[in-house]
């Protein structure tokens, strides 16, 4: 696994061994950032359910001003503080070590998030829980650009009774990335 595109391109990343976090290939990373691409300078970025931070980590590389990597398994977020600290990103990023809701809580009333990127572990409904709170939240608005990486039996027909909508689907061999706004 490496970084695509910017200033860490072609740097190796490094995972944690076992099946605990599930890295995004480099072929799926790299359709996802061609649909980001005109989002990413500049933005705030949130990275939720991290795991080795390469999401968060090729959108500072490739010019995003801030990315929040949330990660609640330890060797994986030592494993992102070593990614960031390689790939010379780190004084552009935090790691909040805890759940994803607990972090979303800590972090609420900052101002919204440009990108939000989530990959939780599949077929859990996590991503529900999260796209529940973040419809409240000051931590994204109508431009926030959300994108859930889930596996292809996600059921997602709830979105619409939240508030969202979706603008863009991926679909790859295993999973897909939905990418949504809330409604104004």
């Amino acid at each position: 696994m490496r970084v695509i595109a910017g200033t860490a391109r072609s740097m190796p990343l490094k995972t944690i061994k076992g099946m605990d976090t599930r890295p995004t290939t480099d072929k799926t990373k790299e359709t996802l950032f061609n649909v980001l691409q005109t989002d990413i300078p500049d933005c705030r970025f949130l990275d939720l359910f991290s795991g080795s931070g390469a999401i968060a980590i090729e959108a500072l590389s490739r010019g995003a001003a801030h990315a929040v990597l949330v990660e609640q398994n330890a060797k994986a977020a030592e494993c992102i503080k070593e990614n960031l600290i390689f790939t010379k990103t780190m004084e552009r990023a935090e790691i909040q070590k805890c759940d994803v809701l607990t972090a979303l809580h800590r972090m609420e009333g900052q101002k919204p998030f440009d990108v939000i990127f989530m990959d939780p572990p599949y077929d859990q409904g996590l991503e529900e829980q999260v796209l529940e709170y973040l419809v409240h939240s000051t931590l994204a608005d109508e431009y926030t650009v959300i994108v859930v990486e889930a596996s292809l039996d996600t059921d997602f027909s709830y979105l619409e009774g939240l508030g969202y909508h979706i603008y863009k689907e991926k679909k790859y061999k295993t999973n897909q990335h939905v990418f949504m706004q809330k409604k104004d």
